[in-house]
């Protein structure tokens, strides 16, 4: 059976499913300041000073020690820890990929072993970056896995051992660009592309410096270093980048419309396009269109799979089930297109946001997100994503490049079951840094003042914020010190009850702190308007009402936008409707049988309130698709309205408002 357009369609459930394993800890790599190596020395690394204050990290003992010890640079290891972790240890904690501490040490005996349990057959790259540098440096395992200057010391051992078997120089003071293939060979990275992927990201960073904004204001940073240029261990790289290429394309059954920037690698995995029954309206799992042109793509949707990469893959290519643009594979980064731009994905649940967006599917699960989201997954998806802004024209902005958990409901009846991926553990700000296009950009740091639009910015490492129910529903999802909200509130206080979402909550019920409870959040990047300001205490105007959150001056949590898009408000004697979704007036439509209802949801705009606007002229269209063959009349036609409608971060979810019905300010 073909899903209804309006069903909420998505490899992410609305509830966290029940997890076997232990909570990935969110706790920020703090830099000890014991010596490297030294037994017991903390699990993270510490910013140790007043806000604003710069830790330089090429100089801390985790990486000076360990870098005399071995005769490796320390600010090569500094940039090697930057590119796999940034700096961040997890409290000892694995990720997804069974890669352990600031180095990112890959345990391939008990991946490998992982693999047997799960039946799956054993593949020959498996790497155990873990066991060899136990080997290379003589420190236990478990100390390795647990204490983060052990773990940067036997990852040296390891970088040495490699560069010395190799013939090439070892000491403190060598050009780390005569490490490019050893960073390569070293970083746990299974496939040519990622391995080059990881030794650029490593000279790139050492060219242009590291930096780690805490959410109390404090530094790491790992300044500028002049490095060369390692020609011909580059150009051995790429050539077995182009020979990887060319073996997976005589695998492949056929090379399709892949849409990347160049030098990105991307595998071309079709999501079946299949009549499976006698009826035209049953086949799937996607729609034949003609966009950019009709419809046009105007977002992106940031999606988590809350599934492994081969389970998603198997799925996508399912004609019976459901479908986007891209996955993406945690452990590398590895990208697998799915469908022609000019195709719709069923994806987001929302037909008209389906219509216009490119659907990005990442592997992970919401709830243990920090395990999964890995630093080459958000490399790599950023270059993606910039090159989609900027081949389809997309504002590469935070009403534009959203989240599965900003899609509206298409109705009041669906907005309790609309999905909550990627979560709070997705790093929007660090996410947008990678893009280029940091979301600081055009804001102040002049105090708010009531009527300002501001955007939200907690930071993200460090950003301690209530959270529990990631493992079971009395825990507090390991601390959860990393994550991308503010906390939002009836009145100026830490003790006062959260806002109410009575969409999500339409049984009465109060918001709660459970993780896939989004009602009383304001993510990183959404803009608000300031309806008071209370000492540290600042509220904006949120789903009808006043939402208090912390906001110290020396420490902002949110910030004036310089010059934003406008906001709106209910024209006098107006209670402004909103919508989830900008379908035509009924008059636009050739045919009656054809007229999509345009009901509002149970949100509206009050006198008083104001709210940011996102876009100004979204799309008013229905693009009707109905039946599997493109020769069928009066389908695959894109029906245009004369109405108006602008786009605003109403809560935490976008919603749409008719132009008739409010002022822009």
């Amino acid at each position: 059976m073909r899903i209804s357009l309006g069903t909420p369609i998505s490899t992410s459930p609305a509830q966290p499913p029940a997890r076997t394993s232990a909570p990935f800890s969110r706790r920020h790599f703090l830099l000890t300041t014991t010596a490297a190596g030294a037994a017991g020395a903390g699990a993270a690394l510490v910013a140790a000073g007043p806000a604003g204050a710069a830790v330089r990290v090429d100089r801390h003992p985790a990486f000076t020690a360990a870098g005399r010890a071995y005769g490796v640079p320390p600010a090569l290891l500094a940039a090697v820890s930057y590119a796999q972790t940034r700096w961040q240890h997890h409290d000892g904690r694995p990720s997804a990929s069974l890669g352990y501490g600031p180095m990112h040490l890959v345990d391939g005996t008990a991946l490998a072993a992982a693999r047997a349990r799960a039946g799956k057959e054993q593949s020959a790259d498996v790497v155990d970056t873990l066991g060899d540098a136990v080997a290379a440096s003589g420190l236990p395992a478990d100390q390795v896995r647990t204490d983060a200057d052990a773990n940067v010391r036997a990852a040296a051992a390891l970088l040495a051992q490699h560069q010395a078997d190799a013939g090439r120089p070892v000491g403190v003071d060598t050009d780390p660009a005569d490490w490019y293939a050893t960073v390569a060979s070293t970083g746990g990275l299974t496939t040519a592309a990622s391995r080059l992927d990881l030794a650029d990201t490593v000279l790139t960073t050492l060219r242009q410096g590291g930096d780690l904004r805490l959410a109390d204001g404090q530094r790491l940073e790992l300044p500028p270093t002049s490095v060369g240029t390692p020609r011909a261990q580059r150009r051995a790289l790429t050539g077995q980048v182009r020979e990887s290429r060319r073996t997976q394309s005589a695998r492949a059954s056929g090379d399709g419309p892949v849409d990347a920037p160049p030098g990105l690698d991307v595998e071309w995995v079709p999501a079946p396009y299949e009549q499976y029954g006698e009826s035209s309206s049953a086949y799937g799992n996607h729609d034949l269109a003609f966009r950019p042109d009709a419809p046009a793509i105007t977002h992106l949707v940031i999606h988590d799979t809350e599934a492994t990469y081969d389970t998603t893959i198997q799925l996508v290519t399912d004609p019976t089930y459901v479908s986007w643009q891209y996955s993406l594979r945690s452990s590398d980064g590895h990208i697998a297109q799915h469908l022609a731009p000019s195709d719709v994905g069923w994806h987001a649940g929302n037909w008209y946001m389906n219509s216009h967006s490119i659907g990005l599917e990442h592997e992970g699960f919401a709830a243990e997100g920090p395990a999964w989201y890995s630093e080459p997954m958000y490399r790599r998806s950023a270059r993606l994503v910039r090159h989609l802004c900027e081949t389809y024209d997309i504002p590469l902005d935070r009403a534009h490049v959203i989240g599965h958990d900003q899609v509206p409901g298409i109705t009041t009846a669906y907005i309790p079951g609309m999905h909550w991926d990627p979560g709070p553990f997705w790093d929007w700000e660090h996410y947008f840094d990678l893009m280029g296009r940091s979301l600081k950009i055009g804001t102040t740091t002049r105090p708010v003042a009531v009527g300002d639009v501001v955007r939200i910015l907690p930071g993200f490492v460090g950003n301690t914020q209530p959270l529990t129910g990631c493992e079971d529903p009395g825990d507090t999802c390991g601390g959860a010190s990393d994550t991308n909200f503010v906390t939002l509130r009836k009145q100026p206080s830490a003790d006062a009850a959260l806002v109410d979402d009575p969409g999500l909550h339409q049984d009465g019920s109060p918001s709660t702190t459970k993780v896939a409870d989004i009602g009383a959040r304001a993510a990183a990047g959404t803009e608000y308007v300031v309806a008071a300001v209370d000492g540290d205490w600042t509220a904006v105007w949120f789903l009808g009402q006043q939402a208090w959150f912390l906001n110290p001056p020396l420490t902002p949590t949110a910030r004036p936008v310089k010059a934003p898009l406008g906001k709106v408000r209910a024209k006098p004697g107006v209670q402004a409707r909103t919508y989830g979704r900008c379908y035509p007036e009924a008059e636009a439509y050739p045919d009656p049988s054809w007229v999509q209802s345009v009901v509002p949801l149970l949100y509206t705009i009050g006198a008083g309130e104001e709210y940011a606007v996102g876009d100004l002229e979204p799309r008013t269209d229905y693009y009707r698709a109905k039946t599997y063959s493109l020769e069928t009349p009066g389908d695959h036609v894109l029906v245009s309205g004369q109405d108006r409608y602008v786009q605003v971060d109403l809560g935490h979810r976008i919603a749409f408002v008719r132009r008739e019905d409010v002022e822009i300010v």
